[in-house]
């Protein structure tokens, strides 16, 4: 068979569409768990306001802490997420029965709880930090707290993309330098080609808790660099790993990050003045607690995010597919065929048990990436475009 002959022949079989029926009862089952977790949620604050309850909790903390303000945010935000977390807890343990059950988890019970109970602790951490500098804010600058809140959290977000690799990640997975050569040279070549300086490449221990296959560009500026799943690197060619990372460089070439960024800093500030507006209803016009820095209103809060997030979704969503696509071009440009990209969506969507088809409401309303088959579709036309070009 000669190489035109091998060319048509990939594409041919990577143009396979149809979902397993395993598949899609796993992406069904994802979908209404997430739906009854966000359900759950909004009922158990919603029943916290409209039954007093979260006065009765502010009252608790506020005598836990002696009348110490900051004392009594602590508490409270750890009597809030704990009732959540206990409420909660049986969908997340479901969950990860389910991906025991669909064989794509290596994770036993105990390691289980234990990333759960870190979870929580750090989620308690952040949790506390949020609501002390909010309320801080709203007791000392009631009117423009939002405007301060909002420059606030930014730079917080900020911070948090660079810390995250080297301190979040490390919490919960293992990594350690690539001592594939070769392989790291290819990667940071590429990652130099496309304009940004990465300052390593690390084997991400992913098959302690997981089969599924990852890989990620993380961090900004000192803390940049590229992480590899185990499991990818065991399964996947060094060309179609080298693809992969592409589409990630793709972001960059394109500032996506910056523009998310952006993105979200303005959605963030509509978030807080929406925040603002319900508050001083509730305060003024309904009198459901005494002042806007009355902590028991913290669960309101969540519910105006909460909502915002949920109206914004598929909005949201279609800007990261444009993105997505964007970046799936870049890629094409980067390497030598597109074959690689071809044979790692496919690989990727079986060993994670994507939907390579969903549903067009689906894919429109949940999904952050266009469909793999629309991807593998826009990689053959961009081989035949080429081989177009190159007959000329």
């Amino acid at each position: 068979m000669n190489a035109s002959s091998v060319h048509t022949a990939v594409l041919k079989d990577s143009g396979a569409s149809s979902d397993s029926p395993e598949s899609r009862q796993y992406n069904r089952t994802k979908r209404w768990l997430g739906v009854a977790d966000v359900t759950v949620g909004f009922g158990v604050l919603a029943v916290l306001l409209a039954t007093g309850w979260s006065g009765t909790m502010r009252d608790l903390a506020e005598r836990g802490a002696s009348q110490n303000y900051p004392v009594a945010v602590f508490l409270y935000v750890a009597m809030l997420m704990l009732i959540s977390k206990a409420i909660g807890l049986p969908l997340e343990f479901y969950e990860s029965r389910l991906e025991h059950r669909y064989d794509l988890s290596n994770q036993n019970l105990g390691s289980w709880l234990w990333d759960e109970l870190k979870g929580f602790l750090i989620g308690l951490i952040a949790a506390t930090v949020v609501a002390e500098l909010l309320y801080t804010l709203m007791r000392h600058a009631q009117e423009h707290w939002w405007i301060y809140a909002w420059a606030v959290f930014l730079g917080l977000m900020i911070l948090l993309a660079q810390v995250a690799p080297v301190v979040l990640f490390p919490i919960f997975y293992k990594f350690e330098p690539l001592e594939n050569e070769e392989l790291k040279r290819r990667l940071i070549v590429l990652s130099e080609r496309a304009g940004t300086r990465v300052r390593g490449v690390y084997k991400w221990h992913l098959s302690e808790k997981s089969k599924k296959a990852n890989a990620a560009l993380t961090g900004l500026g000192a803390t940049r660099r590229i992480i590899l799943a185990d499991t990818l690197l065991d399964n996947y060619s060094d060309d179609e790993i080298e693809a992969v990372l592409a589409h990630e460089l793709g972001h960059h070439v394109h500032r996506h990050i910056l523009k998310s960024i952006m993105m979200q800093a303005a959605i963030t500030l509509l978030g807080f003045f929406l925040a603002n507006e319900v508050l001083r209803y509730a305060v003024e016009r309904r009198n459901m607690f005494e002042t806007i820095s009355d902590f028991a209103n913290l669960p309101l809060l969540i519910l105006v995010s909460t909502v915002l997030s949920l109206v914004l979704m598929p909005l949201l969503n279609a800007y990261s597919r444009f993105n997505e696509r964007q970046a799936d071009r870049y890629c094409f440009q980067s390497v030598a065929t597109v074959e690689p990209f071809i044979t790692s969506m496919n690989k990727l969507a079986q060993q994670n048990l994507s939907e390579k088809s969903p549903s067009p409401w689906v894919e429109w309303l949940l999904h952050s990436h266009p469909a793999v088959t629309k991807r593998v579709s826009a990689a053959e036309q961009w081989a035949k475009s080429e081989r177009e070009f190159a007959g000329r």
